[in-house]
């Protein structure tokens, strides 16, 4: 009986040891990731999700790419010549750099990409024009786009890119653009295979076996609301540094499930909820994570009680973002001081933007009710209702939703009814047709430059649901768009970010951080807090 005691006591301490994440059964070759939101498709040219964007990634390079500590390297291209005025950028491509199916990447998929982004009028095509990438004659294309114009082949070709020959590509700018091979390590800028593209039509990048890839992993398997699975390629150039055989991308999972998973040993990375850091934060496996994302409140300034800036001001001033981020979400995330989130972008000078730049966030639930009353008084209204949008299945913004009801209902005015609904609807649906008054999103940078926020706030952006409009913004910008002067071009930033929030455009809220769970077995994650923040091609079990 003694003898049967000890074999089942050396079980459950084996058992209890393997518990959280690395066991001895593991498959050292697998990495699992867990995540909440469901990839939307893999055409660069529309995907504009962190899951999509995470999965394109992994299967497709572009020019340049992330390196094993964070730093933008070369990827597809070999080396780059800037011409003396820095407008003219030639990329010279590596010849070992295939497709899946064998073709060689060529200039001429870079083009075919950059135009077809144009052509399908794609979530990204203004990242492009001016005031970003300002590649020549994009902004020309993206102002054709948004007058409803249709773009002719002419159009597309006399965009500053070109193919000089099947391995060197030709890109101009308007200005120097300091961020500009960041920018072509983000997605919207990767290579498409033309043919292979054409004959997938409307179907490409919509399942596994409709996206041609020429990265460290091959999409295997797709099932939306489930699973991704990615093999390591075996003809990529730079194969030597992939360590794993797969890739599993566990998808729309929650938080509960992918720590219990993580548990059993069936994930290798699972974020966690506000509702979980309690039970796991001394665990040698919990890890919080800054992912550069800023949760904000999208205003929509159709709605009259919304358009009056004394009611956006006592929103703002009834949140009290500390708690939020100290006694509830409990991830480490700090709380925002303004539109443009801490960490982005150094000045000319090495100062971060925010230590630079005002604040323009605090708590004061007395200036609140007084802001509110004199918004109400300038309405002729004793009480406003006020519709906050919010998706169920991206946490936490069911947290931050739920705050923010709480906070605006301490104020004498105000009634809150809670619209909750999916990621998918609140942006595609809801917001984008104005169906909202206040939505609870988030905004990560594309690229390590204020513009990848301040863009926002310019009234024909794409992204600004709310209609927000002020003629001053949109010329400040523009002058952004074309300044050479580095210094010059800053402070004007740091003015248009002080417009942005004088108007409460949007209702900065706080600096997202990450609570994980993570195997302490792996090593090589890559993880950035602009761009695509997670790389897998340098991890290692």
């Amino acid at each position: 009986m003694k003898k049967y005691v000890s074999l089942l006591l050396c079980f459950l301490m084996i058992f209890s040891l393997s518990g959280c994440g690395g066991n001895s059964k593991e498959d050292t070759s697998t990495y699992t990731y867990s995540s909440e939101l469901d990839i939307k498709n893999l055409d660069s040219s529309d995907a504009d999700d962190q899951c999509s964007l995470r999965a394109i990634h992994a299967v497709i390079d572009g020019l340049m790419k992330t390196d094993k500590k964070g730093n933008i390297t070369y990827g597809i291209a070999k080396s780059e010549e800037v011409s003396e005025d820095g407008l003219t950028h030639t990329y010279k491509l590596r010849k070992d750099a295939k497709w899946v199916n064998g073709d060689p990447v060529t200039a001429n998929d870079f083009v075919y990409a950059w135009h077809r982004i144009f052509k399908n009028k794609g979530n990204y095509y203004y990242m492009f024009a001016d005031g970003i990438a300002s590649i020549q004659g994009a902004q020309e294309l993206s102002d054709k786009i948004d007058a409803g114009e249709e773009l002719t082949d002419d159009d597309l070709n006399s965009m500053g890119v070109k193919a000089l020959d099947d391995y060197t590509l030709e890109v101009k700018t308007t200005v120097r653009v300091s961020f500009l091979d960041e920018l072509l390590a983000f997605p919207p800028f990767y290579p498409i295979n033309e043919k292979f593209a054409e004959k997938q039509g409307n179907k490409y990048g919509k399942s596994a076996k409709t996206i041609l890839g020429n990265g460290a992993f091959t999409m295997t398997n797709w099932e939306p609301g489930s699973v991704a699975e990615f093999e390591k390629n075996e003809s990529y150039y730079d194969q030597k540094h992939v360590k794993l055989n797969k890739l599993v991308m566990k998808l729309v999972q929650e938080p509960k499930v992918a720590a219990q998973s993580f548990e059993a040993g069936e994930t290798d990375y699972a974020p966690i909820n506000s509702d979980l850091v309690d039970k796991y934060k001394d665990d040698e496996a919990f890890k919080q994570v800054y992912d550069g994302f800023l949760f904000y409140i999208s205003v929509n300034f159709q709605n009259s009680d919304l358009a009056n800036l004394n009611v956006r001001k006592a929103i703002s001033l009834a949140i009290n973002r500390e708690d939020l981020c100290e006694n509830v979400l409990k991830d480490g995330s700090q709380a925002a001081k303004g539109f443009v989130p801490s960490g982005l972008s150094i000045s000319p000078e090495g100062k971060d933007f925010r230590d630079e730049a005002d604040t323009y966030t605090s708590y004061d639930k007395k200036a609140a009710q007084a802001a509110l009353d004199e918004g109400l008084k300038e309405l002729g209204k004793s009480e406003i209702t006020l519709r906050v949008t919010y998706g169920t299945d991206e946490s936490p913004m069911d947290v931050f939703a739920t705050y923010l009801q709480n906070a605006l209902s301490k104020l004498d005015g105000i009634k809150v009814e809670m619209v909750a609904t999916t990621k998918q609807d609140r942006i595609y649906n809801k917001q984008k047709n104005g169906d909202f008054d206040l939505a609870t999103t988030r905004w990560g940078p594309d690229y390590g430059d204020p513009t990848t926020y301040l863009t926002m706030g310019i009234s024909t952006n794409g992204n600004n649901y709310g209609k927000y409009t002020n003629s001053e913004l949109d010329a400040l910008m523009d002058k952004v768009a074309n300044e050479s002067d580095v210094n010059t071009r800053w402070q004007e930033m740091i003015d248009a970010e002080k417009i942005m929030m004088d108007d409460l455009c949007y209702i900065p809220v706080f600096e997202k951080g990450t609570a994980t769970l993570q195997n302490k077995d792996v090593k090589g994650l890559v993880i950035r807090p602009v761009g695509v923040p997670y790389t897998f091609q340098y991890v290692s079990k």
